[in-house]
Formats: structure tokens, sequence, C-alpha cells
């Protein structure tokens, strides 16, 4: 069995350093946001979550044909990701809308340059660089979201008054739900064993990285 999981866990340990220590980054796990800032960082995240899915979609269509079919592992795993992924940018909207941001305003929201060039390059390199390269963006995502998800929304609960899971359930499930997520695409990432996939699996998650980390810096 290939061991590219861990591979990639350490050729882009120095990408997740970056983010993890990013000064804003610290002291948002450790002190929330203001209203202002939360609300700014769930819109962007409501356009980051909204291509989730149709950029998974663009790089399954383009994994294999039926007289070739390696990467049909990977491809049946995306089908069930994105299964389990429909609607969660609703969760976003419904947070938004905890928070005083209505869903007309949400989908009019202009995103970030950091926004458009994370959902740029993930729909981009899906069609030109290779299509494993989405499971670096899932790999960013689910880090981000299994690993400082809950303190996170700990975080925000506290520092904005928030009762329950209103105003932080996207954040707050994912911190869970995400660690089974990871559990999965470790499996399927040992299935990669082309060197051009991986490559562009890794490069992909240094520009996944690099990008969410711009998003929270900017917010």
């Amino acid at each position: 069995m290939s061991r590219f999981f861990a591979d990639l866990v350490g050729r882009t340990d120095e990408d997740r350093r970056a983010f993890e220590t990013h000064p804003v980054v610290l002291d948002a796990v450790a002190r929330g946001m203001s209203v202002e800032r939360y609300r700014r960082l769930l819109l962007e995240l409501f356009h980051v979550v909204w291509h989730f899915n149709p950029a998974c979609a663009a790089a399954a269509s383009r994994m294999g044909t039926p007289g070739d079919d390696a990467l049909q592992p990977v491809r049946h795993f995306l089908y069930q990701h994105m299964h389990e992924e429909t609607g969660h940018e609703t969760w976003v909207l419904n947070d938004l809308e905890a928070i005083g941001i209505s869903g007309s305003d949400a989908h009019a929201f202009a995103p970030s340059v950091h926004t458009l060039s994370l959902n740029g390059y993930n729909y981009w390199a899906a069609d030109r660089r290779h299509p494993c390269s989405v499971l670096g963006m899932l790999y960013t995502l689910e880090v981000v979201a299994s690993v400082y998800g809950g303190p996170f929304a700990a975080a925000i609960r506290e520092s904005l008054l928030l009762e329950g899971d209103r105003g932080v359930s996207f954040i707050d499930s994912h911190a869970t739900m995400d660690a089974k997520h990871m559990a999965d695409l470790r499996q399927v990432l040992n299935h990669v064993k082309e060197a051009a996939a991986q490559a562009a699996i890794v490069e992909s998650v240094r520009v996944n990285f690099h990008h969410f980390t711009r998003i929270v810096e900017s917010v």
C-alpha cells in the first residue's frame, strides 16, 4: 500500500504551520472575533462552500473513461463526499441570518480576491493540472475544520454570546464531521500512485492553505 498520505502530511507541514501559527488565526481561536469580522468570514466561507461540490464534480468528470478507469476509487469517493456535503452552504446562510445578514445579501456579496483565487485555482487545477488536485482542496479544508473548527466555534460562541449552535452550526458541525472525512480521505489518498497526480495534490494543498490563510487574515 502506498504511503502517500504520510508523505503528503510531511511535504506540506510547513504550509499547515504557516496557517496555524498566523497571528490572526491564533487570536481568533483564542479570543473569537467581533461580529463584524465574523460576518465577513462567513460571507467569504459561503462563496467557498458554494463552489466546493462544483469543483469536485469538475474533477470527477475528468477522471478516466469506460476504457481506462484506474481512478474509479477516487471518483466514487468524490461522488459519496459530494452527497455528504450537499446543502452545506445553507448552513452558512443560517449562521449568517443568526448574526444579522440576510440570504440575499450573502448571495450578492462580492468575495475577496483571496476567495476568488482559491476557487479559481481549484477549478483550473482540476481541468488543467490533474483532476486529483481536488483531493488537495479536500485535505486542506478538512484539516482546518477538524483541527481548528471546534476551538474556533467555542471562541466565537463565547465572544459573541451565542447560544447552542446558533450562528456557529457550520463550523461546529464540521469540527466533528471532518474527523471521519479525514480518515476516509487517508484511504483514498493511499490509492493515488501516479507521480503526476501526487505532485498535483501536494501543490493543491500548498495553494489552498496559502489562499485560506489570506482569507482569514483579510477579514
